[in-house]
This record gives structure tokens, C-alpha cells and sequence, in this order.
């Protein structure tokens, strides 16, 4: 390696060289002349005494100064003097890491680093924790490692009779023995983090973040929130006893802690839900998922809807229904925004099994925006279709409303005199004995001399159309954006 400097000339021949006084090792030039002269006149006046002393002086001296003369034209001294490695950086550089200064690096080799392959604070680590061991964690290591070479080479055949019959009187309603097994080291270790273990769990207990006895899950971390859940649903008892679940938000897998959630969503290559993207318009999407062909997806995602809806009795049996997921895209995949599920034959017709909007995007027009998916589906079937009963609470609030809106929208652009229940359920798709409840509750049927009226109410007519004029065109279903057939045998 060569380093270049500014207007200097690296041994060129000619009158390109530098012809500059050679400089002494410290970097000078020399002093004066006699530092260059071997000899002068004023020698001759030395007693003959001191010939011997001043000739092997003069000798020394000659060698001296014949050897810096050999070295003068290599002699690179007078250059910047060469830095390590580690002090060779640009000091302007910095680590792109937020919050780090730059210093350590993840090997333990050198001070500073400016990369995210080298930084410590990127790999979770402090710049203390990289550097070389020890020589106490050294010292450490060799005890622990001269402590499990004492193990026992194996169980010896009474010792495995024991251990079978123990497991047979028990089954997994005690732990196994474990003695023997390791040794007894690590099952000391093992020991301590159990009693560890027990201890915390009995702090969360105390402090009311873990409802052990009730099995009932209090909240979820799910992406980017936070959500506190409404009813009870029957994850397995080990989970449930934690209260908080940590769940991925795109293959909806449950787990236990958020090191367990980090590590997950590392690998987790799934960024929407699995099926057929069947309608998209903007950054709304929907996903038609089979529950044969993938049970775990919604089996977990039945686990998860029960955790918000009070009535909903489906959680493991899903392989008879089709589950239509609605999505939120962004940079970093498909947000679930909520979904309905339907089966794939239905004797009574019904459009809907069960329908969940996430907590998150509630009272923002979803829950509309996946009813009316639905009634779009069996526009597309050529049927007429109804929810499944009993519906939620909530349920049925959204039901009630979309089913009025439909009304009077139709209403608003009917012309004609004499209107009929069975011409208005066959454009809408909504089932007969849901408009006449609906006509019920808004007082617009009414019974006079042997026949059913239709009252067009326009007051509330104008009501609507001021609602929908002050809402927009934000959250509706584009009919053209669907791109489906009903699947076969439906």
C-alpha cells in the first residue's frame, strides 16, 4: 500500500527528482556543514596522541553519513508517517444506526466502526459486550466445560425402567425425570429457571397481567397495536393463562412473548393472507381463502375473531366455508382489516356465517364495506341472500343500517307507481323477510284496505342524500374491481 501526497514526485529520474537536502531521521534538515563534512584542515593540528581516537571517530562518522547518503533516495521519512488500520478512518464517517456513535465494533478487533455489518447497538449488543473475553470468563468457560464432561455416559437399564414407569403412572401431568438425563450443572441451571420463571409469573399474577385461573385473554399485540379483547375465546390453556398473546399479523400465528414475536417476523415471508386476491381498488384487497385447503390460517383467524364477537360457536371446524379476508396495503404488506365467512353450501341460502371488523378500523366504514361485498358475491351467484342468525350486537346495528341505505337508495331512483318487495329483493340481493323489517322499523309499510303500501318517506330520503353528499365516495365497492366466479358446487 502507497500513500500519494500533493505535489510530490515518487522517484522520478532526471530533473523530476527532488533535490532537496536529505533530511535526518527526525525529520530535519541538517544544521550546518560540518554535519556533512567527513574531514577539515584543523585535523592536520591534532596531536599524534589522538590520531588513532579521531580516525576511528572520522571512520564511524564516514559510515554513518555514507549510509544516510545510500538511504537519502528511499528515505521517506519526511512523508506523513503511516497510520494503523484502526486510525486510518475518516472521522466525518458515522454509523447509520440511529443513536450510535460510532464506536466499537462487532468483531472486538477495532475502536470504531461505520457500517451496520459492524455495529454493535444494530445486533442488540454494546460495544463492551463484543470485545474479547476475559481472562475471569475464560477461566469460567474451562470450569463449566471440565463440569459436563462428568456426566453419565447413559441410562443403564434400571434407570430407563424407572423412567418408563413413571411416565406411564403420570402421563404429562408431571414433569419427567431428569435426573441423569444431563448434568448436573446444566440440570442445576435448569432448576434456577424454573424458580426464576415461577417467580415472575407470580409478579404478573399479583399485578393483575396474568388471569391464571380465568384462562381469559385480556390483551393481544397485533402489528402495531395494542387491543384489549371483549369476550373469551379457547386458545390453548397454556396460552390463554398468560392474558397477553403476541400474535403475527399476517399468517395470524399466536405466540407467548415479544422475543418470540421478533424472532417470528424475521422469517415470516407471509406479507398477505394465502388464497385468491379476488377484488382489489386502491389499497383494498380481498382475499378468498379456503378452509380445506388452509386450515391453520383460519383456524387461527376463528381463534382470534372469538376474542371480539360473543356469539360465534365455529373456531375448529372450518373446511366446509370460505373465508373472504379484506385487507389494508402498504410498504410493508396487507394489514387484516376484517373478514366474513361463508360456507360453500348453504341451505338456507345465507351469504354470511360470521363478519368481523377489526377493533382498530371500526366506525370507518368497513364493516359496510364487507356486507356489501357479500351482497356482491350473490348478485354474482344469481342469488338472494340473508346473514346468518343469531347475529352480534354489532351485528345487527350494521346490518340494520346497510339494509336501509339500500332502501332508500333504491326508492331515491325508482320512477315507477307500483313497487314490489320481490323486484327489489332480486336487484339488491337482500331477502324479502329482511326488507320488510327494515320497511317496518322505518314506518314505511303500512296495511290499508286489504293491501300492503309502501310509503315513500322523502324525508328521510333527503336525510340520506345529504349523509352520503357529506360522507363521499371513500368506502364503497367498485363492482368493476372484482374479478371472480362462484366456485363449483355452490
Amino acid at each position: 500500500m502507497h500513500f500519494s501526497c500533493p505535489g510530490y514526485a515518487d522517484n522520478k529520474p532526471g530533473a523530476d527528482r527532488d533535490e532537496t537536502p536529505p533530511r535526518t531521521p527526525t525529520g530535519n534538515a541538517p544544521s550546518s556543514e560540518s554535519d556533512l563534512e567527513v574531514s577539515s584542515p584543523s585535523n592536520d593540528l591534532v596531536s599524534s596522541s589522538n590520531d588513532v581516537v579521531v580516525s576511528q571517530e572520522e571512520d564511524e562518522r564516514l559510515a554513518k553519513e555514507l549510509s544516510l547518503k545510500e538511504a537519502a533516495a528511499h528515505d521517506l521519512s519526511h512523508r506523513p508517517k503511516r497510520r494503523r488500520f484502526h486510525e486510518s478512518y475518516n472521522f466525518n464517517m458515522k454509523c447509520p444506526t440511529p443513536g450510535c456513535n460510532s464506536l466499537g465494533h462487532l468483531t472486538g478487533r477495532h475502536e470504531r466502526h461505520f457500517s451496520i455489518s459492524g455495529c454493535p447497538l444494530y445486533h442488540n449488543l454494546s460495544a463492551d459486550e463484543c470485545k474479547a473475553p476475559t481472562d475471569r470468563q475464560l477461566r469460567y468457560k474451562e470450569k463449566v466445560t471440565e463440569l459436563r464432561r462428568k456426566r453419565n455416559s447413559g441410562l443403564n437399564k434400571e434407570q430407563k425402567e424407572k423412567y418408563m414407569e413413571h411416565r406411564q403412572s403420570h402421563g404429562t401431568t408431571r414433569e419427567p425425570l431428569l435426573e441423569n438425563i444431563t448434568s448436573d450443572y446444566d440440570l442445576e441451571l435448569f432448576r434456577k429457571a424454573q424458580a426464576r420463571a415461577s417467580e415472575d409469573l407470580e409478579k404478573l399474577r399479583l399485578a393483575g397481567q396474568v388471569s391464571e385461573g380465568s384462562n381469559m385473554i385480556k390483551t393481544i399485540v397485533f402489528g402495531r397495536y395494542e387491543l384489549d379483547t371483549w369476550y373469551h375465546s379457547p386458545y390453548p390453556e397454556e396460552y390463554a393463562r398468560l392474558g397477553r398473546l403476541y400474535m403475527c399479523e399476517f399468517c395470524l400465528k399466536y405466540m407467548k412473548s415479544q422475543t418470540i414475536l421478533r424472532r417470528h417476523m424475521a422469517k415470516c415471508v407471509w406479507k398477505h393472507p394465502p388464497g385468491d386476491e379476488i377484488y382489489r381498488k386502491g389499497n383494498i384487497s380481498v382475499f378468498e381463502v379456503d378452509g380445506k385447503k388452509n386450515k391453520i390460517y383460519c383456524q387461527n383467524l376463528c381463534l382470534l375473531a372469538k376474542l371480539f364477537l360473543d356469539h360465534k360457536t365455529l373456531y375448529y371446524d372450518v373446511e366446509p366455508f370460505l373465508f373472504y379476508v379484506m385487507t389494508e396495503a402498504d410498504s410493508t404488506g396487507c394489514h387484516l382489516v376484517g373478514y366474513f365467512s361463508k360456507e360453500k353450501n348453504s341451505f338456507l341460502n345465507y351469504n354470511v356465517s360470521c363478519i368481523l371488523t377489526m377493533p382498530q378500523y371500526m366506525r370507518q366504514g368497513y364493516g359496510k364495506m364487507l356486507i356489501d361485498f357479500s351482497y356482491l358475491l350473490s348478485k354474482v351467484e344469481e342469488k338472494v341472500g340473508s346473514p346468518e342468525r343469531p347475529l352480534s350486537d354489532l351485528g345487527l346495528i350494521s346490518y340494520r343500517s346497510y339494509w336501509k341505505e339500500v332502501l332508500l337508495r333504491y326508492l331515491n331512483n325508482f320512477q315507477g307507481k307500483e313497487i314490489s318487495i320481490k323486484e327489489i329483493s332480486q336487484e339488491t340481493a337482500v331477502n324479502p323477510v329482511d326488507i320488510v323489517s327494515t320497511l317496518q322499523s322505518l314506518q314505511m309499510l303500512k296495511y290499508w284496505k286489504g293491501k300492503h303500501l309502501v310509503l315513500k318517506r322523502q324525508d328521510l330520503i333527503d336525510d340520506w342524500k345529504a349523509k352520503e353528499t357529506k360522507r363521499g365516495n371513500g368506502k364503497t365497492i367498485d363492482p368493476t374491481a372484482l374479478k371472480w366466479t362462484p366456485p363449483k358446487g355452490t
